[in-house]
């Protein structure tokens, strides 16, 4: 083999590698919002888990990608390892199939449509679709769609050309002699594995396979075992991405491995042991891309089919290998998002919502108790409102340096708008947090200095706490629900607010010069009054990012003059109505 020849054939393998890279990159991309549904419905049945993994595997062509997500789950807290283990053996058929697609480039003859299925044919045909889809398609699905078409012309085009590179190996008696000595069963898997562990991707690996067996020198023998030690390769990737995980992470990696290396072991005593007493005869036969497709394919539904009844046991195996604390990793709600999960943005932006919205509830609860406690101070109370706001600040740094990391992430259109709409969630969300602790504080100097106000005073000061629990309430349901309906009623209510704040200030000052009310109570009115009317800033401005990122814009300060001086989303009747129900 020449020099030139060489360097085709590590062309063709870059190409087949980066194609196969970028075509699972766009299936992900295309398939991330079903991937919040399927892997929401976690199951502890068996067979749903199996046909789980099988349709996630299918949708994403990586076992490997499948399991990884599988350790961010575990290690988040959201599955346990036994709901893992049906779902790994369903994953390991669903990534056969991409061997099936490749072996599409040894079809011959010479008919229109046997023609039409060979690489030379479609491969053109599929690149420029995709190459016109990612330049004028107007949507995200459809730009997927071209990156997969070129992901898949791109690794097509790289396989014909390691098989080109490869047709000259016919001649070469070195390669012969190092295919016999692969025939060895042992050495053979020794191979597979460290083919695979090398490049991270069985489907990658089984794909070079097919290519060097278009040379016509790989009998079964060798091909077999390859296949077999290639199945072992493919748990690097898990392994080495449950390093920085808990025991339970572990332990599903583990998992991983025990059920790859018993499939093989398994296969491997009783095929070999069969071929000893009957010689099967095509085992000397010249391996093809199809028959190697079969194989891997064979191979993974018999062996998971008899594994299947023993999930409970490989848990067990995995539980009793892999030690830990029980207690070792508190299941905090903050490690649901697993950087893991970044991989897959869609994903990773639904579980920052998730994030944002228990955040918004803890800040609306933690507001909530604060102006509870101007009615009647309590110590116990107090406590909450203040470990809540710690809470919620672990969130903020939590999520924002999470979130910050998926935006240098390539994200479609709609994950980058959601990103940006999160950021601003969280901001407002933490500073009411931070008002709840400046309510409590007014509280607790009321309480110390046993300050009494007006009886006027505190009607006054009851209608605007009502009013703020109100608006707080219904951001926090407009966020959750992500309902623009309820989102429209926020601005009116925060305007009620504001005059609110307004009329009492200036009832105070009545009150101030006939002696009903001292200087002291005035300066504790007006903190409670101000953090008030921020806390309603907040809850707007929450509202206002929901009902703008709709239109793909922040504008603020343009949505807010439209509603106020347009009437726009019926602002002056829900007006009327807020200012009826709070007046004074």
């Amino acid at each position: 083999m020449d020099f030139f020849k060489i360097l085709e054939l590590v062309g063709g393998l870059a190409l087949f590698l980066y194609g196969m890279d970028v075509m699972g990159d766009g299936l992900k991309k295309m398939s991330g919002g079903k991937l919040k549904s399927i892997l929401g419905k976690l199951t502890s049945n068996k067979f749903r888990g199996f046909l789980l993994g099988l349709a996630v595997t299918c949708a994403i062509q990586s076992s490997s990608a499948t399991t990884v997500m599988l350790i961010g789950f575990v290690n988040s807290g959201i599955m346990q390892v036994g709901q893992t283990i049906s779902i790994i053996m369903g994953a390991n058929i669903g990534t056969t199939i991409t061997g099936w697609i490749l072996s599409l480039s040894a079809v011959s003859g010479e008919s229109f449509f046997v023609r039409l299925l060979q690489p030379s044919s479609f491969i053109p045909v599929l690149a420029a679709v995709g190459i016109i889809m990612i330049m004028t398609a107007k949507t995200d699905k459809k730009k997927y769609i071209g990156t997969i078409l070129i992901g898949f012309s791109v690794l097509m085009y790289g396989m014909q050309t390691m098989s080109g590179a490869m047709s000259i190996l016919k001649e070469s008696q070195s390669f012969s002699k190092l295919l016999i000595m692969f025939s060895n069963p042992f050495m053979g898997i020794v191979s597979g594995i460290i083919l695979t562990a090398i490049i991270q991707s069985s489907s990658a690996s089984v794909g070079i396979l097919q290519a060097l067996s278009q040379s016509g020198l790989i009998p079964v023998s060798t091909a077999l075992p390859i296949i077999l030690g290639q199945n072992i390769g493919d748990c690097v990737t898990p392994l080495i991405s449950s390093l920085n995980g808990n025991t339970d992470a572990k332990r599903v990696s583990a998992a991983c491995l025990y059920i790859k290396v018993i499939r093989v072991v398994f296969f491997a005593v009783v095929f070999y042991g069969l071929n000893a007493v009957l010689d099967f005869g095509f085992m000397s036969r010249a391996a093809s891309p199809f028959n190697i497709a079969l194989i891997h394919t064979l191979f993974n539904i018999v062996t998971v089919a008899l594994l299947m009844p023993f999930c409970s046991l490989i848990e067990k195996l995995a539980i009793k290998t892999v030690k830990g604390d029980k207690n070792s990793h508190e299941n905090e709600i903050l490690d649901s998002l697993d950087e893991r999960f970044l991989s897959i943005p869609s994903f990773a932006v639904e579980k920052s919502r998730q994030l944002v919205c228990v955040m918004a509830n803890l800040a609306k609860d933690s507001l909530i108790d604060s102006t509870l406690l101007l009615d009647k101070y309590d110590k116990n109370l107090a406590q909450k409102v203040i470990e809540s706001e710690d809470e919620v600040d672990k969130f903020e740094d939590k999520i924002s340096t999470y979130l910050v990391k998926l935006s240098g992430r390539e994200l479609s259109v709609k994950d980058n708008r959601e990103v940006t709409e999160l950021l601003h969630f969280i901001g407002d969300i933490e500073r009411i947090s931070d008002h709840s602790v400046n309510i409590l504080q007014v509280a607790q100097e009321i309480d110390e200095k046993k300050i009494e106000f007006s009886e006027e005073a505190k009607h006054d000061i009851h209608i605007i706490s009502e009013a703020v629990r109100e608006v707080i309430t219904l951001a926090t349901e407009a966020l959750v629900s992500e309902n623009l309906t309820v989102a429209k009623k926020v601005e009116p209510l925060e305007q009620v607010i504001d005059k609110l704040k307004f009329k009492i200030k200036t009832k105070h000052i009545e009150r101030l010069k006939d002696g009903d009310c001292s200087v002291e109570d005035g300066f504790i009115l007006s903190d409670l009054l101000i953090n008030y009317e921020r806390v309603s800033d907040h809850c707007s401005n929450i509202a206002v990012c929901m009902l703008e990122g709709e239109n793909d814009s922040f504008e603020t300060h343009e949505y807010l003059s439209n509603v106020k001086h347009n009437g726009e989303n019926d602002f002056f009747g829900q007006y009327d109505e807020y200012k009826k129900k709070y007046s004074l």
